[in-house]
């Protein structure tokens, strides 16, 4: 359900206006089950005290953490919340989502609620009818069903993450759900939630910042992890003393030991230290190449310059 917009000021707001008490960062997974092994939260206040995780006692689903952010954003809390996937396929290389079909939805908020209405029977959030739709198989690459209007390569790109590659990143083409490091099924899954969120949650860049209450920013735990000085190809860490030292590298104190250490946990805790001192850097929030149409259109990575 789709609840009131939150109070949005009218003037340009500066970095120095924004204030986040909390900060937060979600692993995602686009798993179609009821609770992927692959969602993880993690939360910190201000200071030093490094990030907590956060976990129900069967662990997450994707309905429970879509009402974990709608309550924060009803409670108003200042919190700035990183989500690691990809908000909206690629526009502007092709003048849009899916150019060749005559529903293609014109901005993100229009995607969002066309993939969560043609998926609407499928549980759990997982997006698999809008995978089935004839027209939205085509641009796609799946397993063993590779889409007519997939392009050869690697497949399109959105602008940001041009400017992931830029920074020898490492990104993914949403359209491609084959392999370990696909994003695509994450995304979909995503999507459905940030179309309930809308509203209640704003997300930057697509709304504007609000003068107070939480904002969700897309992330890539990897370039937290870069910023740490993990080595590409290094950067999942599996154990306590690495995680500290990573912690380090962003002026965190020590964590509390971890009943296990998996790639999820992990990520969640080192970028929500990241993200806690990234969120001062105003270049981060003006980024050069995000244009007013990339912002309806395609989103942007919270930490691509």
């Amino acid at each position: 359900m789709v609840g009131r917009a939150p109070r949005r000021t009218t003037r340009q707001l500066t970095l120095c206006d924004i204030r986040f008490d909390h900060f937060a960062v979600i692993d995602w997974s686009g798993q179609a089950v009821e609770r992927p092994a692959g969602l993880a939260l993690a939360h910190a206040t201000g200071g030093d005290a490094a990030p907590t995780l956060l976990r129900p006692e069967r662990g997450w689903t994707r309905p429970a953490l879509a009402q974990w952010l709608a309550e924060h954003g009803r409670a108003g809390t200042r919190m700035l919340v990183g989500m690691d996937l990809s908000p909206a396929f690629p526009f502007l290389d092709a003048g849009g989502y899916f150019p060749s079909w005559d529903q293609s939805p014109a901005d993100a908020p229009a995607l969002w609620q066309f993939i969560d209405a043609l998926s609407a029977n499928d549980p759990h959030l997982s997006a698999n009818s809008f995978l089935l739709h004839p027209e939205a198989r085509r641009h796609f690459r799946q397993l063993r069903d590779c889409g007519d209007l997939f392009p050869t390569g690697r497949g399109r790109f959105r602008v940001c993450e041009h400017g992931q590659a830029a920074m020898r990143l490492s990104p993914y083409s949403c359209f491609n759900l084959v392999g370990a490091a696909q994003v695509g099924k994450s995304s979909l899954t995503g999507m459905r939630v940030l179309h309930r969120l809308r509203g209640l949650v704003p997300i930057w860049p697509f709304d504007p910042l609000p003068d107070h209450g939480p904002v969700i920013v897309e992330i890539y735990t990897a370039l937290a992890a870069r910023a740490a000085g993990l080595r590409k190809g290094l950067s999942k860490i599996r154990d306590s003393a690495s995680l500290d030292e990573a912690l380090a590298a962003f002026g965190t104190r020590p964590h509390a030991p971890l009943a296990r250490y998996d790639d999820h946990s992990t990520d969640a805790i080192l970028t929500t230290a990241w993200l806690r001192r990234a969120v001062a850097d105003a270049a981060l929030w003006h980024p050069e190449h995000l244009t007013p149409k990339i912002a309806q259109t395609e989103g942007w990575t919270f930490g691509v310059y």
